[in-house]
């Protein structure tokens, strides 16, 4: 999976041959069609084993607010993987640009995230309600998934070169304003 993630990270799906992930995970030839099937059932499971770290970092990040929590501690705390892959960079940003990729026209697999999804929302909006009153939970669940959604961009659109190179703290002192003020909306009038 390590070498899947290290070749699609530096090639893209369509760069990676079965021969080169092989060697370069010192693996036959068979050992992939016994395991996963096919080339593509491999990468495959490597962009799902990296949405899962990610969703696990998040989660882990997200879960920790109640609803004292600030609309900035919630950015901070939801953006938090994609910010910290933003200013390690290398093979971390690579393969969160692949997921990011992966995220926009998701496989058929990708149903089984829907419950963490639905788990990092719901405790996204524990710390909404509190804040931004008056707005029905479906247009807070949108906030939520656009707020992500904006996240996957900052990985592949070229605004993302810019903010390379940034420690964390300045890519939050950047990123978390914008992404609470994504999440606090206008009023309903």
């Amino acid at each position: 999976m390590d070498a899947a993630l290290d070749l699609l990270s530096e090639r893209g799906e369509d760069g990676v041959t079965l021969r080169e992930l092989t060697d370069a995970a010192e693996a036959n030839v068979a050992a992939v069609s016994y395991h996963f099937g096919s080339l593509k059932a491999l990468c495959d499971a490597a962009i799902e084993h990296a949405l899962e770290r990610y969703l696990d970092a998040q989660q882990d990040a997200v879960s920790t607010l109640g609803p004292e929590s600030t609309l900035e501690e919630l950015a901070a705390a939801f953006a938090r993987p994609m910010m910290r892959a933003l200013a390690v960079g290398g093979r971390d940003l690579a393969v969160m640009r692949i997921v990011a990729r992966a995220g926009i026209d998701p496989p058929q697999g990708w149903k089984r995230f829907d419950a963490r999804f639905d788990r990092i929302r719901a405790d996204s909006l524990r710390v909404l309600k509190a804040h931004v009153r008056g707005v029905k939970d479906g247009e807070l669940i949108l906030r939520t998934r656009c707020v992500a959604g904006m996240l996957n961009w900052l990985a592949l659109a070229q605004v993302g070169a810019e903010l390379r190179n940034k420690t964390e703290k300045q890519l939050e002192r950047l990123l978390v304003p914008v992404i609470a003020g994504a999440f606090r909306g206008t009023s309903p009038a």
